[in-house]
């Protein structure tokens, strides 16, 4: 394997300067060499970046040139894969994670711990962005953070669904028009999404019924997302993924797009690009929004937008 050397030197004087290369370098994931020489696995997005820095190097009155640079043998390219471990940022977020599950105390703590979970996944995605290498590091936070989720998840909202280890039969659409769908009130990504999907692509004059506990749900309703439900969790999808799988939606890329992003923020799993951005504008309108039916018209334009996007960019 390939990697890009970075040979930079500036000024001491140039102190915006190299705050701005290193802040940049930290940025990128760049492993130091030594003094001056940083490294990033060959890639012509690695390349385009480092040039772009050694500009700022070069704007800061110093020299900044980038090389190409080969391990002479296995040995010693395996020492330069090794300065791009991640181990100790892993073991930080692991450790993070662990006290957050242990101050899990009561509803207030249960808020607060929501937006440290919030912070602490910004910060895994931003680790597994620059590990270049994974491994069993890696997949040991992974597993963490998303128990961790699932704990805090259990937490605040008790009647979340249990996944059912269960075939997925295929439904005809047209069957499923002008019923009433229900699930719980006071929705989160995947009870919003699903509702948003039921509307755009199932059963267009769907009228949705937001319960007070799952018992609620008559049986003539086609409930969604809470145990018990006609459509909810199966084996590793969400009731989103669950309704594109049910309907034959899943052939549509844009939507298996969509699918990704409401499974990661539903139940983690592999970082999602677009997921930080996405939970904050959905808890914000959440949070300002006490009527059910006002916030699912909000987060439907959210999801409207977000497919038009991913339609865009899968053509």
């Amino acid at each position: 394997m390939s990697f890009l050397a970075l040979f930079i030197s500036l000024p001491s004087k140039a102190s915006t300067g190299r705050m701005r290369v290193w802040r940049a370098l930290k940025a990128l994931g760049c492993a130091t060499l030594r003094d001056g020489v940083y490294l990033l696995p060959e890639s012509s997005e690695h390349a385009t970046a480092l040039e772009e820095v050694a500009g700022e190097a070069l704007d800061a009155q110093g020299s900044g040139e980038v090389y190409r640079l080969s391990g002479c043998d296995d040995a010693q390219e395996a020492r330069l894969r090794s300065l791009f471990d991640r181990g100790e940022d892993y073991a930080a977020v692991v450790e993070d994670a662990r006290r957050l599950r242990a101050d899990l105390k009561g509803t207030d703590g249960a808020a607060a711990v929501g937006r440290r979970m919030q912070s602490l996944t910004r910060r895994f995605e931003q680790v597994v962005r620059v590990d270049f290498f994974p491994g069993e590091s890696q997949r040991q936070a992974l597993a963490v953070v998303d128990e961790s989720r699932e704990v805090l998840a259990r937490h605040l909202s008790p009647d979340e669904p249990t996944a059912r280890q269960t075939a997925i039969a295929s439904l005809d659409r047209t069957t499923y028009r002008n019923r009433t769908w229900a699930t719980r009130a006071r929705p989160w990504v995947d009870r919003l999404a699903s509702a948003w999907l039921i509307r755009r692509f199932i059963d267009p004059d769907a009228h949705i019924v937001w319960l007070a506990s799952p018992a609620d749900c008559r049986a003539d309703w086609l409930g969604f997302d809470f145990d018990g439900a006609a459509f909810s969790h199966v084996g590793t999808k969400v009731t989103f993924e669950t309704l594109l799988a049910s309907f034959g939606l899943e052939s549509d890329s844009a939507l298996a797009r969509l699918g990704e992003l409401v499974h990661c923020l539903d139940v983690g799993g592999l970082p999602v690009h677009d997921a930080p951005g996405i939970e904050s504008l959905l808890a914000g309108l959440r949070a300002s929004e006490s009527d059910d039916d006002t916030l699912l018209a909000r987060a439907s334009e959210v999801f409207d937008w977000l497919l038009r996007t991913y339609k865009e960019q899968t053509q």
